[in-house]
């Protein structure tokens, strides 16, 4: 007796423990769950096994989302491709789904999430309507660039500081704000 096939979803991000957590949730739902850690090793994957749904993390060293993205509906145009990102902006989403995204989801997005944009995508695309729920403040965005730019300079507060053209004891201020009031 044949097992019924499992839908497939390819989890494409360069930081493994949240590929991993993503894709061991996705095996938890009955998805058949691939990972790949760069923009290379997913198309790999994508042509040797063409998934129904895709979740590609937007800014990975080499290829990035984007390119991924035109080159995953290149290979597939049925498949549906979610880009999830910690780095997101209308202007971004706005080309993910011009190059063929159905969905675009700003980080932290649970599974829930990702799997009600593959379900409300059908096919077509589209960025999601936002409600005042959906909408962080701008003290919380700009909490969470600075955060972003940090991490990415190593830790380092006087790069970061530069880069965002603070002095560096105002932005140890703002680093010490609660996320969780913004």
């Amino acid at each position: 007796m044949s097992q019924p096939m499992r839908p497939t979803v390819l989890v494409v991000d360069d930081d493994e423990i949240f590929r991993e957590r993503l894709v061991r949730a996705f095996e938890g739902r009955g998805y058949e769950a691939w990972p790949a850690s760069e923009g290379q090793q997913a198309l790999e994957r994508a042509v040797r096994e063409s998934p129904e749904f895709a979740v590609v993390d937007l800014k990975m060293p080499g290829m990035g989302g984007l390119e991924l993205v035109q080159s995953l509906r290149r290979i597939d145009e049925a498949t549906r491709i979610v880009v999830l990102t910690g780095y997101g902006s209308i202007a971004t989403a706005v080309e993910a789904v011009k190059l063929g995204a159905t969905h675009y989801l700003s980080k932290p997005s649970n599974l829930d999430d990702i799997i009600a944009a593959f379900e409300r995508s059908e096919g077509r695309a589209e960025i999601g309507e936002l409600s005042e729920a959906d909408v962080p403040s701008l003290a919380r965005v700009e909490w969470e660039h600075i955060h972003r730019v940090l991490q990415d300079c190593g830790g380092n507060i006087s790069k970061a500081a530069r880069l965002l053209g603070l002095h560096r004891r105002s932005l140890q201020r703002k680093l010490q704000r609660d996320p969780v009031s913004l």
